[in-house]
């Protein structure tokens, strides 16, 4: 039980610096996808083949769409979320960390939970809880029933600095080392001072034991009659990435105090899978979390994002809308042919992009112009229209439509505004209807004198 967050790695190569600023750009290569928080554990319990529940919250959006996919293998018991999914995406290049970007990840609403839920914690043989601190854990009713199985089960704990207080009770309570300082609120120096500063959380959460995460050095065992030190098994390994020790940890001491074990031998058996999980990869060698990106379908350049297995992909310019859209931002569409791309087209473009948050390009495809102009037209291929538009910094994506109007790519892609130029009567176009019966608008903006397609076509000519 616990939160969910969707975490991305994206992995590239860096080899010069913006012109415009001392940051690295990074051409990316390979993006890794996963379930974060407690859909992590989750992941690894059933990855391992146990029978799995995950209780948790999740929004309504493509980020939580994408989750459900990569939880596949896991029955997931999902209250409403009440916002954005979490996202937190890590920006690799050459290995080293470069950035980490946080999406959905400062607002905390308070999840809804049902009687489904409450079900499947009675029914559990262990229970891990992964608190990120996103208020699932502060839920009155799943505490109040985690603390009535934990008298029969064992509960595994994974404590977050801002999040709820573990319920009373639990087997262990696993914190790692900065966050028993968090906890702690003092220096903690050595074994004995971060036993003392674990014995008083003990103490404080009537829990049955705290067992101290310490990476490299193993873990420590603050029980009721004394304290126990395990270390690590000397692996001789080189670990890059310790994402998602914790979680492996939590996890196989979970397993390990279910099938009967001490507390001391569950904490070994613990130790070692953490150890094993790095040494293997860590969270890249998760099955089903690596995927290279996709290439761009033939003649289109916007890109596909990964989707779940039988599900169609979703393109970038979807992706977009989504998640502007899911954080109360404006999705601007514009469209048309910008065949020969032109002053008057970019002053359109951005005008577009002035009355939102991103703007998406909804371009005839080839076969459309061709329709609508005859067979001399396109003068240009729509990859390399689309390549032209999305080299504009106005333009946040492009997304190809082959039937003659824009109608159906602009149900499916729900944009809060939609752009013409000023030859156009907004009340005439058969899109003002659709735009309004969502709560759209319908903008026109003034033409730039002189400039044409057509025009500028004839003059190439001319210049033949």
């Amino acid at each position: 039980m616990g939160d969910t967050l969707m975490d991305i790695d994206l992995h590239g190569h860096a080899s010069r610096l913006c012109p415009d600023a001392p940051a690295p750009i990074v051409e990316v290569s390979r993006r890794l996808e996963r379930a974060g928080g407690a859909g992590l554990v989750a992941a690894m319990l059933a990855e391992d083949g146990h029978d799995v529940d995950l209780i948790t919250a999740l929004s309504n959006d493509q980020a939580a769409a994408r989750l459900r996919a990569l939880l596949s293998g896991v029955r997931v018991s999902a209250g409403a979320l009440g916002g954005p999914t979490p996202v937190k995406m890590r920006l690799i290049a050459d290995g080293q960390r470069v950035a980490r970007i946080d999406e959905g990840c400062g607002q905390k609403p308070f999840p809804l939970v049902d009687e489904t839920m409450l079900e499947r914690i009675r029914g559990a043989d262990a229970i891990v809880v992964a608190d990120y601190g996103r208020r699932l854990a502060e839920a009155p009713t799943l505490r109040a029933m985690i603390e009535s199985v934990a008298r029969h089960v064992p509960v595994v704990w994974d404590p977050h600095p801002q999040g709820a207080r573990p319920v009373s009770r639990a087997a262990a309570v696993t914190p790692n080392l900065p966050e028993l300082l968090a906890f702690s609120g003092r220096a903690v120096n050595g074994l004995g001072a971060v036993a003392t500063a674990g014995g008083r959380l003990r103490e404080r959460w009537n829990a049955d034991s705290v067992v101290v995460t310490l990476a490299e050095r193993g873990a420590l065992i603050c029980g009721p009659e004394a304290d126990t030190h395990i270390a690590a098994p000397a692996a001789g390994l080189r670990i890059e990435d310790s994402c998602g020790a914790g979680d492996r940890f939590a996890a196989s001491l979970a397993v390990a105090l279910a099938a009967g074990h001490g507390l001391e031998k569950a904490v070994e058996a613990a130790i070692s899978s953490a150890v094993e999980f790095l040494g293997g990869g860590g969270v890249s060698s998760l099955e089903g979390s690596q995927a290279p990106l996709p290439p761009a379908a033939s003649g289109d350049s916007s890109q596909a994002l990964p989707a779940g297995e039988g599900e169609p992909e979703e393109s970038v310019a979807f992706a977009l809308g989504r998640r502007v859209q899911s954080t109360g931002g404006r999705v601007v569409a514009a469209g048309g042919c910008f065949d020969l791309l032109h002053a008057g087209h970019l002053r359109l473009l951005e005008a577009a992009r002035g009355l939102g948050d991103c703007l998406i390009v909804c371009l005839n495809s080839d076969e459309s112009i061709r329709r609508l102009k005859g067979d001399s037209r396109p003068l240009m291929s729509q990859a390399d229209r689309a390549d032209l538009l999305l080299g504009l910094s106005c333009v946040d994506a492009v997304e190809v439509f082959s039937e003659d109007t824009p109608e159906q790519l602009l149900k499916e892609l729900r944009p809060d505004v939609w752009v013409k130029g000023a030859d156009y009567d907004a009340e005439q176009l058969p899109e003002t209807a659709l735009l309004r019966g969502w709560g759209g608008d319908v903008v026109t903006v003034p033409l730039e004198p002189g400039r044409s397609t057509t025009g500028l076509a004839s003059a190439i000519a001319g210049l033949g």
